[in-house]
């Protein structure tokens, strides 16, 4: 977001903002600029001013489209009007046809992977409370969030990203610290205690940390100063988001900056979202534009009529509000992994990801879709049927 030279806008400790105005200049001379000010924040989507054009209903799906294409579907055929697909799968080509046929193109974005890079890297490998390097969790691998290599990595290459291909939006994934949420069973180690994350915490915080080994710090930290910690954590999750925002606005003013995110509500797991996660709500609603819950009943195994349960808590969680930001759109379960996920609970969890506060769907995945022609039909029925109804959000 630009912001007139009359004006700075300088994150507290606690995320909040404060605006300082520099200029001792007379008022009529600085009234141009804090006018300028307040119009780009009205253009600009925010959590705080009402949208500045209605899109409708979002009817997306997750993946290349190319699996559709090759069965010889086009998209405004099956009623989809937008397109999701991992930022390294984009190419030019894709982009035109979808645009062509009528889609908007989202790309997801995998903030906080460490995959490959933590093996090159070694000082951005996560570490748990025993002082350890930390083991994938399952199939994920995460980073330390503070390790500054790191983070100047991922926004280069968001800024590529954005100047390369002309997008709707990004969609921030694996915005949290290392753990696995998906499974039923999910993986909850306490980190990072690094030194960058110890140090950072410290100077925060202010709280001085007794010298010792990494294991003793840990420990002192979390019998000493353990709310803190969880609340610095959450603001260092926030501030990924917050910079990732505002790289995304300077070089796509319009685009939309989404969140795929875990569904937990605050009860479950002793709300380990928070606790173990770091996505604590309330701070990610002042960057988050677009909330997409993973709500994977197969994968998590959970009945699909769960998903419509998880909406309207997280609407509710939420405060959505008709024609404002932050808005829902959850992305649901076709994919057979790893039991086989039916037509009929598509059909289900389909219909579940669109009801409530939520004014947009997608599923994970395009090729569970394409190559199901069942499920194919559940899709198209599902979304052309909502051709003629306006958003209801």
């Amino acid at each position: 977001m630009k912001h007139s030279q009359a004006a700075t806008i300088t994150p507290s400790t606690t995320g909040a903002k404060v605006l300082i105005l520099k200029s001792n200049m007379r008022f009529r001379t600085f009234l141009p600029s804090i006018v300028l000010l307040i119009s780009s924040l009205l253009v600009v989507p925010t959590v705080f001013g009402q949208l500045p054009t209605e899109i409708g209903i979002i009817k997306g799906v997750y993946g290349s489209p190319a699996a559709l294409w090759n069965e010889g579907y086009t998209l405004n055929n099956l009623g989809v009007n937008a397109i999701f697909v991992h930022s390294g799968s984009l190419t030019p080509d894709m982009v035109r046809r979808a645009q062509s046929e009528g889609a908007m193109v989202f790309a997801e974005f995998a903030t906080l992977n460490g995959k490959n890079y933590v093996d090159k890297h070694p000082e951005a490998w996560p570490i748990n409370e025993k002082g350890e390097k930390v083991r994938s969790a399952s199939w994920f691998m995460g980073v330390c969030p503070t390790d500054p290599g790191f983070r100047r990595y991922r926004m280069d290459q968001l800024q590529r990203l954005l100047r390369d291909f002309k997008l709707d939006g990004v969609w921030m994934d694996y915005v949290h610290w290392h753990a696995q949420f998906e499974d039923p069973e999910p993986i909850l180690p306490e980190t990072c205690f690094s030194d960058s994350c110890i140090s950072t915490f410290s100077k925060d915080s202010g709280i001085p940390i007794p010298s010792g080994t990494t294991s003793e710090k840990a420990t002192w930290i979390l019998k000493k100063h353990e709310r803190q910690w969880r609340e610095w954590r959450c603001e260092v999750i926030y501030s990924w988001t917050k910079e990732i925002r505002e790289i995304t606005k300077k070089i796509r003013p319009d685009a939309l900056v989404g969140l795929y995110h875990c569904p937990w509500t605050d009860s479950e797991f002793d709300n380990a979202r928070r606790r173990i996660l770091g996505l604590d709500y309330t701070l990610l609603k002042e960057t988050v534009d677009i909330f997409s819950p993973m709500v994977y009943h197969g994968r998590m195994e959970r009945k699909p009529a769960w998903v419509e349960e998880n909406i309207a808590w997280l609407g509710k969680k939420l405060t959505i509000k008709k024609n404002r930001y932050p808005k829902i759109w959850p992305i649901v379960q076709a994919h057979n992994d790893p039991k086989v996920v039916s037509a009929r609970e598509f059909e289900i969890v389909l219909r579940g990801g669109l009801s409530g506060k939520s004014t947009g769907v997608m599923m994970f995945t395009t090729n569970a879709v394409a190559e199901d022609k069942a499920k194919t039909k559940v899709m198209k029925d599902v979304y052309r049927s909502l051709d003629t109804i306006p958003s209801s959000d």
